[in-house]
């Protein structure tokens, strides 16, 4: 069992560093390292190459988080204990690090909240709950204040804070063996929101770029 996972977690982490912005800038003759923010996510490539591309390059980063731990528990079953749930989550975390930090292009990649959004969704039920709350927080944002660097900061510090709310509430939602799920519920969106730094600086002095149109998180 802990070789599977321990196989996973490399698989993961492998699977998460695959560019996927990168690679479709480069297809279409661009190095998105050079333009705009020079972020290796979807927001900036959309900005590169197209809505539509940046789309596209969202829902893989999405199953870059969301297949590994699928598979997993497809592999696996359901985590009985602390012990199996840490290991799950540490498959998903590697999957984030690869994103963030990319072994393909020099440990330096993306903000990683596509790709932990995929890793919630995947983490059923309870990051998947608290995931579902966080995009209707990014989207609410966006609609508002039109920035997507805020919106994907606001669903990092609400994600935890739903998390624990549920641990308190929901009947079956038992803190001592769900424990791994909050640490990592809080670790997640920390790395998050210290790769979302220049964007916050940018916010605090009225530099940060609006979204023009709809478009997709960082």
């Amino acid at each position: 069992m802990y070789a599977v996972f321990a196989v996973a977690i490399i698989a993961a982490y492998l699977l998460g560093s695959v560019p996927f912005a990168f690679l479709i800038a480069q297809a279409h003759g661009k190095d998105l390292r050079t333009i705009g923010s020079g972020n290796i996510g979807a927001t900036n490539l959309a900005r590169a190459v197209g809505r539509k591309w940046g789309y596209f390059c969202f829902a893989l980063d999405v199953l870059k988080g969301l297949a590994p731990v699928a598979i997993v528990r497809a592999i696996g079953g359901v985590p009985d204990s602390p012990l199996l749930l840490s290991l799950w989550l540490l498959v998903g975390i590697a999957a984030i690090l690869g994103h963030v930090f990319p072994v393909y292009l020099r440990f330096k990649g993306g903000k990683g909240v596509a790709t932990s959004f995929g890793v919630a969704l995947g983490l059923w039920p309870y990051f998947t709950v608290c995931a579902l709350i966080a995009l209707a927080v990014w989207i609410a944002v966006v609609l508002i204040w039109r920035y997507v660097s805020l919106a994907s900061i606001s669903a990092a510090v609400v994600f935890p804070i739903v998390l624990i709310l549920g641990i308190l509430t929901v009947p079956g939602w038992h803190s001592a063996s769900l424990w791994p799920l909050v640490v990592a519920a809080i670790v997640i969106p920390i790395l998050v929101i210290v790769r979302h730094r220049e964007n916050i600086r940018r916010l605090a002095a009225g530099t940060e770029s609006k979204m023009r149109s709809r478009t997709s998180p960082s």
